[in-house]
């Protein structure tokens, strides 16, 4: 069974022998000689080669005969072999004789042929290479007259096509070594004529911002001329306010001198800012950068460049608020600026984009804002901050065309309104003071109709009984109340001025206006009344003339309010408008010059009573009644005189007037006679000041105003007496001590009155101010005023001394 195994297994591998490839028999070798059959399997190998053998043996016997004839053929064919090459080579001879001229000429030819093809090659090659000399040549020619960018796109044409084609030759190399040299000398030419053009903006800025604020300034005037609109304020023809005061609408016209465009020719012909420029440079440098790769490195330069020269457009000059020419200087700078950044914007493609020029432009206009708060703040001219307003307001009207925002501009206007309206308040306190400096403080006379329309048109009078009257006639008031009345139009006119152009509706126009009026009034105006009011050298006349004017303008205050409605188109009655303090500034002013004519009058009372002279002890008369002092005659006269001069006041002002007069004298009077000097009065001493009292009864009896009664007042000083006998003051040795004084003819005064008069001038301090409490006169059956018996029950504890004064005097009359 093993040996049948093993038979199978040689027979096996003598097949795999057989088929595999002598490369891969070595595996199966190892196989034999591993196993223990190496005899056995070598005899099997034996075998099957004989058989072999024996196969090719009968194959061979099987073609033999077919090889012999195959080598008879060809012995018969090397024979005509044989015959064939000597023929051969004898037509070979024959053909090389006969040809050798044709093989002459074939090598003429072929030398032709190839003298042809190297001339083919030598044109084509010059095709290739003249275009390439040509156009290195265009290049220096174009490098020669500084045409860099066509140049540069020369060169680029020159390096990327035609060296390329023309081959390696010496001169191509030499030719592109030379173009990166001269695409740098190309950027480097480019970015200084970039320098040139960012210095000649640099320093032309002003002229392009003139060029482009003339064209604004003339596009507006174009709109309003196609488009007429109504301003705030403004009425066609004449306009006649309430009470008579006629306005020419030419007023209102802006009076600034930056509006003035010259002819409308010219105007027409006012070149675009944009044409000032040449920015070539810029673009020429934009395309080279860009051809060279470098356009972000020449867009951060241009931005760079750009910011600091903005930051020097944005610094105004230390002395900029001294001229107006100094603030159109600063602005044509800044418009100029940002004109050139708008056109490279609209023309470039990135050099700059928008948010580049907003954000510059945020910087700017927050630079612009806070040095024209700063250099505005200097300024107290209001001719030059209307200038300058009006400056900033067509400014920012070009800006705004150019799409910049401009609304901090007008918020920073609205809050130099209030500087305006300061610098209006400073220059009308000094034109109000020189008013009132040369105003006479008397009545103007009139003595043609002329003069009066003329007056009549600058103040709103309005009294029929003057007007009937013939001339020569007299105004009530002086030059000061027309004067005054025009120089608060003028204000309002001023004001309305700062308003126009600034996009304010009518409200807010006359809110505006309305305020800095009633500021006007209640400050400026209110101080320089008090100031004329308050001067030393001011006389009782001038008082009463200051308070008739002060009565006229106060009833002249509802025609300022029409006079700004008409100007504002905003009625009067609207709801939550501004009403203008006029009525309240001119009472206190009224008051006041009330006051200091009572005052006055008081104290020019006094300086005559500081010329009374009494002899207490003189003797008593012993023929006529004793003469009145000559001190109270004097002050008799002048308040005659002065009393006639309140014939023009309100008859409440008068009243008090006289009344505050009249208390005076007798209280001045009364402390005369209670002084704590006056030891002893006599009765000759008696006689002259009851003398005295009888003349201010009989001045008050006569005097022109009629209001008020002296006697009601001054007979405070003689006292009732009543019908009693006053009470005796026992002497030390039982005698009546009052005897022994009559026996002298003297009166002792009692020592508590000096503090009785003390006391009772403490009580008339009112009588300094009578006109917070006038007293109110109601007449009696007897003529006196009720205020007669209070003012005696006043002076009750004067009255004991008084009865004790004037019962001795009976009881020396009896003896």
């Amino acid at each position: 069974m093993a040996s049948v195994e093993t038979a199978a297994e040689h027979e096996r591998i003598l097949r795999e022998i057989e088929s595999t490839d002598s490369n891969c028999i070595g595996p199966t070798l190892r196989s034999v000689y591993d196993g223990q059959e190496h005899g056995l399997f070598m005899a099997k190998l034996d075998a099957r080669i004989r058989n072999h053998d024996r196969e090719i043996e009968k194959m061979c016997n099987h073609h033999f005969q077919g090889f012999v004839d195959s080598i008879t053929e060809l012995l018969k064919v090397r024979g005509e072999a044989q015959k064939l090459k000597s023929q051969v080579t004898e037509t070979n001879r024959s053909i090389q004789g006969d040809g050798k001229e044709l093989m002459n000429s074939m090598e003429e030819l072929r030398q032709c042929r190839v003298q042809q093809r190297n001339i083919a090659t030598t044109v084509d090659k010059l095709t290739h290479c003249l275009p390439v000399l040509e156009m290195y040549g265009r290049l220096q020619e174009q490098m020669d007259a500084k045409r860099y960018y066509p140049a540069l796109r020369t060169s680029e044409q020159l390096e990327q096509t035609c060296l390329p084609r023309a081959g390696q030759y010496r001169f191509c190399a030499i030719m592109a070594e030379n173009l990166p040299k001269l695409r740098t000398q190309i950027r480097d030419m480019a970015m200084t004529q970039l320098k040139d053009f960012l210095e000649s903006i640099r320093k032309h800025s002003d002229k392009i911002g003139e060029t482009a604020i003339r064209q604004a300034q003339l596009q507006r005037s174009l709109d309003s001329a196609t488009q007429p609109r109504q301003p705030i304020g403004r009425h066609p023809g004449r306009e006649t306010a309430a009470g008579g005061v006629t306005q020419s609408n030419g007023r209102l016209e802006l009076d600034s001198d930056i509006l003035d465009l010259g002819d409308e020719e010219e105007a027409d012909q006012v070149a675009g800012a944009q044409d000032l420029v040449d920015f070539s440079p810029v673009y020429r440098c934009l395309h080279i950068y860009t051809v060279l790769g470098l356009r972000e490195v020449f867009e951060n330069y241009y931005r760079k460049q750009r910011r600091k020269q903005a930051r020097l457009v944005l610094q105004p000059h230390s002395n900029m608020h001294e001229t107006l020419e100094g603030y159109r200087r600063y602005f044509n700078q800044i418009v100029g600026f940002f004109v050139v950044e708008d056109h490279v914007l609209h023309t470039t493609q990135g050099l700059v984009n928008r948010a580049y020029v907003e954000e510059l432009w945020e910087l700017a206009l927050s630079k612009i804002v806070a040095a024209l708060r700063t250099h505005s703040s200097y300024c107290d001219d209001p001719d030059l901050v209307l200038d300058l307003k009006n400056l900033i307001v067509l400014f920012a009207d070009t800006l705004q065309g150019y799409g910049f925002p401009v609304s901090q501009l007008f918020d920073m206007l609205l809050e130099m309104r209030e500087q305006y309206s300061e610098i209006l308040l400073k220059r009308w306190n000094v034109t109000f003071r020189q008013v009132l400096d040369q105003d006479n403080f008397s009545p103007i006379p009139v003595s043609t109709e002329q003069d009066y329309r003329h007056y009549t048109s600058q103040f709103p009078l309005q009294d029929p009984e003057l007007e009937k009257l013939p001339f020569p006639k007299k105004l009530p008031f002086s030059e000061f109340v027309p004067k005054v009345y025009c120089q608060l139009k003028e204000f309002i006119y001023a004001c309305l001025k700062y308003s126009e152009d600034l996009h304010l509706s009518s409200t807010e126009v006359d809110d505006m206006i309305r305020k800095s009026t009633n500021l006007l009034l209640t400050r400026t105006l209110s101080h320089c009344l008090h100031y004329a009011i308050k001067k030393k050298n001011v006389g009782l006349a001038e008082l009463v003339q200051v308070i008739i004017n002060t009565t006229h303008l106060e009833q002249s205050c509802h025609f300022l309010e029409e006079f700004i409605s008409n100007i504002t188109n905003v009625p009067s009655d609207t709801a939550n408008a501004t009403k203008l303090y006029g009525t309240s500034t001119f009472k206190d002013a009224r008051h006041a010059a009330e006051a200091e004519i009572y005052t006055g009058l008081n104290s020019k009372i006094d300086q005559f009573l500081q010329l009374a002279d009494y002899d207490w002890m003189a003797a008593v008369p012993s023929s006529a009644a004793p003469m009145p002092s000559d001190y109270l005659l004097d002050l008799m006269a002048f308040l005659k005189s002065t009393f006639s001069v309140f014939t023009n006041l309100p008859g409440k002002v008068a009243q008090t007037a006289c009344m505050s007069a009249c208390k005076h004298i007798s209280t001045s009077l009364l402390q005369l006679l209670l002084d704590p000097e006056v030891k002893q009065i006599s009765m000759g001493a008696l006689h002259q000041l009851n003398a005295d009292v009888d003349e201010c009864e009989a001045a008050g009896a006569v005097h022109a105003m009629g209001l008020v009664q002296l006697p009601g007042r001054l007979r405070q000083i003689r006292l009732q007496v009543s019908a009693r006998q006053p009470a005796r003051r026992a002497g030390p040795a039982g005698e009546d001590a009052g005897e022994q004084q009559e026996e002298r003819g003297l009166c002792a005064v009692p020592k508590d009155g000096a503090r009785q008069a003390e006391a009772h001038r403490r009580r008339h301090q009112a009588a300094a101010q009578p006109h917070r409490a006038a007293p109110r006169l109601n007449g009696r059956p007897d003529g006196h005023p009720r205020t007669a018996l209070r003012n005696k029950r006043d002076i009750y504890a004067f009255t004991l001394t008084g009865i004790w004064f004037f019962s001795l005097h009976n009881k020396c009359s009896n003896t």
